[in-house]
């Protein structure tokens, strides 16, 4: 080689990665904004709703430069929104984004939504729909009506062979009778728009509330209150509305423009008039309240009044309660000076009486120094009432002591 130099060599080989890397690497990859949020139409295969909720299957497409396949999943929180399920063979799009799962190696589609693909073009149509009319405030909450708390003329607008206008009248009947006003409509179809519409306005101002009513349904089905003149209708309508259109999953444009959204036309009947029963308790319950109130009142009013009367009470009655005051004033110092008198009558009598009581007390010569001698429980009071040999008791003021007679002298021998 030139000038004597060995080439170096230098290896070639790639890096070794590990499983993990590599799916790492493949995840990286796949997370761009170009595979998220995308729109696939494809068939549906091997579909399987697991217990959990989950919606499992495959989109299939055949083309001519071959066939091609790729799983698919949508959660179950998606998937309830899904409204009817798919089926195998269905021509659909499905929305969402690529993921890959290392665990399993597997990459899938992650679908947030799945619509027939013959409704693909309705669904723009609504979301373009949704964006204009929200534009023109007919979507703003600051519009919205209050409900009238006791409504006696509630109209409906629904079909009038359905069995959700016989459905409202059982319960309204049952809660709260009032009056029903129907205004008949179509509720699905290539023109039932119209006449939603119409029969929005026709109840308008002559009812209290209305309920715009239909039972459950495909996207197509309740396509129809979706349309602007619907919308248009709603929110020019001086009276309150209640939504209920379809199951509580089913969101139609005309739930968004109504003063009050209802899950089922069921519910709406519920909420728009007081369960009669229950009204009647309350009441109750306030019209004993207003008796111990009133009752309290009067006993304070009656109070007030006899205060009064006390204040206003003549000046004869007050001297004549002067004077006996007076009276009972007299009396009783003249009992008090008796109560005296008699006090110190009485003293000297105990005094008296003591006196005496102390002079016949046997014990007072006993705290002067004498004693007193028993012999066989008499009292001795003279000598010669002992003789030689007799046992004797000695009584001091402050204990006794037995003795033996050793000799007696008696004065009078002397």
């Amino acid at each position: 080689m030139p000038g004597g130099e060995q080439a170096t060599l230098v290896s070639e080989e790639p890096e070794i990665l590990s499983v993990i890397d590599l799916s790492r690497i493949i995840r990286e990859r796949l997370d761009t904004p170009d595979l998220r949020g995308v729109r696939v139409r494809g068939e549906v295969t091997n579909y399987r709703l697991h217990s959990s909720g989950h919606m499992y299957f495959s989109l299939s497409d055949r083309g001519e430069n071959g066939d091609a396949a790729i799983d698919c999943v949508i959660w179950r929180r998606a998937a309830q929104q899904v409204k009817p399920p798919p089926e195998n063979g269905m021509d659909v799009i499905v929305t969402g984004y690529i993921d890959h799962y290392p665990p399993y190696g597997k990459t899938q589609f992650i679908g947030d939504g799945l619509i027939h693909a013959g409704a693909g073009e309705k669904y723009l149509l609504l979301e373009r729909w949704r964006q204009e009319l929200a534009k023109e405030g007919c979507f703003l909450e600051s519009k919205k009506l209050p409900l009238p708390p006791y409504p006696s003329r509630i109209g409906v607008v629904t079909s009038r062979t359905g069995a959700v206008l016989q459905d409202i009248r059982n319960i309204l009947s049952r809660r709260f009778p009032v009056d029903l006003i129907l205004s008949p409509t179509q509720v699905q179809g290539e023109y039932a728009h119209i006449d939603i519409s119409a029969a929005i306005t026709r109840l308008d101002g002559g009812v209290d509330v209305i309920i715009i009513a239909r039972g459950g349904g495909s996207f197509e089905d309740l396509f129809c209150f979706n349309h602007p003149d619907v919308i248009h209708a709603i929110a020019a309508c001086h009276t309150p509305i209640i939504s209920a259109i379809g199951h509580e999953v089913d969101v139609t444009l005309s739930d968004l423009a109504s003063d009050v959204r209802a899950p089922t036309p069921s519910a709406a009947a519920e909420l728009v008039v007081t369960d009669r029963a229950q009204l009647l308790i309350e009441l109750q319950d306030k019209k004993g309240a207003m008796q111990t109130l009133l009752l309290d009142r009067i006993e304070r009013y009656r109070n007030d009044l006899e205060d009064l009367r006390l204040r206003i009470i003549s000046r004869r009655i007050e001297r004549r309660l002067s004077d006996m005051k007076q009276t009972s004033s007299d009396l009783l110092e003249r009992l008090q000076r008796g109560i005296a008198i008699r006090l110190q009558t009485e003293k000297k009598e105990l005094k008296h009486l003591t006196a005496q009581i102390r002079a016949a007390d046997s014990r007072a010569p006993l705290r002067r120094g004498y004693t007193l001698l028993f012999a066989e429980g008499e009292l001795i009071r003279s000598a010669a009432e002992l003789k030689r040999g007799d046992a004797v008791t000695i009584y001091f003021s402050d204990g006794e002591a037995e003795a033996t007679i050793t000799e007696v002298e008696d004065d009078r021998d002397v």
